[in-house]
């Protein structure tokens, strides 16, 4: 698939790109996406919840009325998860929600989320650019050049470029990523994937591994 790259400012240029058909034309898994997606949602958890159990709180231990003869249910002391202020009954405990996924199975979603977006031609080419300064101002007329302001977009570049992530760092919509930080939950979260050119390289190789 052939791709022509852009100047920041939306000009096409002369040069064209050739994306692989080994990465951005595979037959997509759908489960090995959503497996991919899951995990990468279940590594935001904090997994930081907690609530009291009876064992957990301050309390008198004294038997609050007698076991028979009141017409209702037995109930013991104070701490009880059926009364006003007692324990959780059942109640969320901290937890660590990481899995593991191989490693081919992660590289085949990623793969499956980009061949989707070239599918969908929602892949963008251009040329390497860097900004002298972090200006959120410069980013958003980058996106205005290619009408994509109103678009949640993932742009990709290589290391080092800290004055592009700064810039965009306040667009709501907008997402900065290095090529070796790219997950298959960013890339099928944008509307819009946008690849420096200089990055496809790094990437091909990522993949090539």
């Amino acid at each position: 698939m052939e791709l022509v790259v852009h100047k920041i400012n939306g000009e096409k240029t002369t040069k064209k790109v050739t994306l692989k058909n080994e990465i951005f034309g595979v037959t997509p898994n759908d489960h090995a996406i959503y497996l991919d997606a899951k995990q990468y949602m279940a590594h935001q958890r904090q997994g930081t919840h907690s609530s009291k159990e009876r064992s957990m709180l301050s309390g008198s231990t004294r038997k609050l009325k007698r076991q028979k003869g009141t017409g209702t249910a037995r109930l013991g002391d104070i701490k009880s998860g059926i009364l006003r202020g007692g324990a959780r009954i059942f109640g969320p405990q901290p937890r660590d929600y990481h899995f593991k996924l191989n490693k081919k199975l992660k590289r085949l979603a990623r793969k499956s989320a980009l061949s989707y977006k070239a599918q969908d031609k929602n892949i963008l080419v251009v040329e390497a650019f860097d900004f002298e300064a972090p200006k959120t101002k410069n980013y958003q007329d980058f996106l205005n050049s290619f009408e994509l302001s109103d678009k949640k977009t993932l742009l990709v570049v290589t290391n080092n470029k800290d004055n592009i992530y700064l810039s965009a760092r306040n667009l709501k919509k907008a997402k900065v990523v290095n090529a070796s930080s790219l997950n298959t939950y960013d890339i099928l979260n944008a509307n819009n994937l946008i690849f420096a050119e200089d990055t496809l390289a790094e990437v091909e190789k990522m993949f090539a591994q």
